[in-house]
């Protein structure tokens, strides 16, 4: 006759997960709206917004609608915005990323007064702004010219401070980008703006609808003469470094998902404010497949930003943050 035993029950870890408030209260991580930061597509092309067919729930908005988002944003409890535009005319250098009146400094402007609960942030890179949509000048052999990039650079950084962004974010990847835009803002009279660097961008296959939704697709080639090899995670420590060295204030991996692993070693090494951006493709790819039926949205989202932040992340960029604000505080 066999004699069941019971596991000792002084080592029984389910008692603090048998009801919701134990494991609310011992939860190791916690997603709060206030660490959750929303892109806006600000189009100087469109007078109502349109939609962008890959990111279900987001449009190319005017300027004149950046104050209402920015007010949904604001009751929800977000941290901030992070500003994309598109121009109305694009060249070869990207000039007009620069241009006090195109869509991100005249969103900024009409922005500072109507938002201060929010933090603004300005996406630097002149991929939106050029006809061949890489993200730096491009040499006649089809190279990118990284040390020629740098003024257009730092000056969109500067116009972009000077309407009222509380943060530049240099996402083009060019060696040497963050030492140019902080003596740009220096010079300028401008000390108190923050730089947001994308330290460690891959070159992922991660970011398709944002392309279509900037209209930054490249025309020829690739972006992975610039930006990190996805095989690479020590590297990334070094460009992390290396930004922090030339007076980044914060530093971000992108994308999030595929890279929790240098998330987690980046919050090991350094001790800056962290963000991470969920990028387009992971929130197109939750809601394809929950439009499908296979995964359930509400509970996919909240799980995939919880791993983000369990991995160290202080900040993430992310498409959900409107629905998620709202999910964090129903639940």
């Amino acid at each position: 006759m066999s004699t069941l035993v019971s596991a000792p029950t002084r080592f029984r870890r389910s008692r603090l997960r048998r009801q919701k408030r134990l494991r609310d209260l011992v939860a190791e991580t916690r997603l709060d709206p206030s660490m959750l930061i929303l892109p806006v597509f600000v189009d100087a092309n469109v007078t109502a917004p349109s939609e962008i067919a890959s990111l279900p729930g987001h449009a190319r908005l005017p300027v004149r609608d950046i104050p209402r988002i920015a007010e949904r944003a604001s009751g929800a409890g977000i941290g901030g915005l992070l500003l994309f535009g598109l121009p109305t005319e694009k060249d070869e250098h990207g000039e007009n990323a620069a241009d006090p009146l195109g869509p991100v400094p005249t969103a900024l402007r009409a922005l500072r007064e109507p938002s201060p609960g929010l933090v603004l942030i300005a996406d630097v890179c002149l991929c939106e702004y050029t006809t061949h949509g890489h993200c730096g000048v491009v040499t006649r052999e089809g190279a990118i010219d990284n040390d020629a990039t740098l003024p257009f650079l730092a000056a969109a950084a500067r116009v972009y401070a000077e309407a009222g962004a509380d943060v530049v974010a240099p996402s083009d990847m060019m060696d040497g980008r963050v030492a140019a835009i902080r003596e740009e803002l220096d010079a300028a009279g401008l000390p108190e703006a923050a730089i947001l660097a994308y330290s460690a961008k891959y070159a992922s296959s991660f970011y398709g609808p944002f392309r279509d939704a900037a209209d930054c697709a490249p025309r020829f080639g690739d972006r992975a003469g610039y930006q990190m090899d996805p095989r690479n995670g020590r590297e990334a420590l070094g460009e992390i470094a290396a930004d922090i060295d030339e007076g980044a204030d914060m530093v971000m991996v992108k994308p999030a998902g595929p890279y929790l692993d240098v998330i987690a070693a980046a919050r090991g090494r350094f001790d800056v404010p962290l963000a991470a951006y969920q990028v387009s493709g992971e929130y197109a790819a939750l809601h394809a497949a929950a439009a499908r039926g296979w995964i359930d949205l509400r509970r996919g989202a909240l799980e995939s930003l919880t791993g983000i932040a369990r991995a160290g992340a202080d900040m993430i960029v992310t498409y959900f943050a409107l629905d998620a604000a709202t999910w964090i505080r129903e639940r």
